[in-house]
């Protein structure tokens, strides 16, 4: 699996939503975010970092940010686009990162590729501080791939935590109009 994400790296970001080059889809993902998290400069640990486009977002806005992937070409280009934030290497179901340390843990697109997806979340809502929480954003894809927005609150249930979900249908988020379900999940521990 490593190996098909380090080989994803060179061309990861040409996606519109991966990539945010346009200025209309990065600012509405910056809306989004700051809209849902704390005021920097909140600590956020970034799961899933890829190439660090969300961490730059953060960064840009004065949050302080630790980004993890398990792919160290991911990494090499996150640590290249955003040199203020700090990167671990590292499998997202069990984050080497400081424990109770966080604010925020922010993943996108990444719980349904977790072996045991209560598990992970379980471990990521053990990064936070009191009051911190989870925003993760995450889909049921026409690909088949992914998970429905009850699938994600019934996870978070079982990790011992409270979700709301937002849909988020719009084309802006994604550069594209889509038809499958997408949606943003905070998750606080209960």
């Amino acid at each position: 699996m490593i190996e098909i994400w380090n080989a994803e790296a060179a061309t990861y970001d040409q996606e519109p939503d991966h990539g945010l080059a346009d200025p209309v889809t990065r600012h509405a993902w910056r809306d989004l975010l700051c809209g849902v998290l704390p005021a920097p400069p909140a600590r956020v640990a970034d799961l899933g970092c890829g190439t660090g486009t969300l961490s730059r977002l953060l960064v840009d806005q004065g949050y302080a940010v630790t980004g993890l992937d398990f792919a160290p070409e991911m990494l090499v280009r996150a640590a290249a686009k955003v040199p203020e934030a700090t990167f671990v290497l590292g499998d997202a179901a069990r984050p080497p990162l400081e424990r109770s340390a966080y604010d925020v843990v922010l993943s996108r697109h990444v719980l349904w590729a977790m072996p045991d997806p209560v598990a992970a979340l379980s471990n990521w809502l053990g990064l936070l501080r009191p009051g911190g929480s989870a925003v993760l954003v995450e889909g049921n894809w026409s690909t088949g791939a992914g998970l429905s927005a009850e699938q994600a609150l019934s996870i978070a249930t079982h990790a011992g935590a409270a979700g709301v979900v937002t849909p988020l249908p719009e084309a802006v988020y994604w550069g594209k109009e889509i038809t499958d379900e997408r949606y943003l999940l905070i998750a606080a521990k209960t």
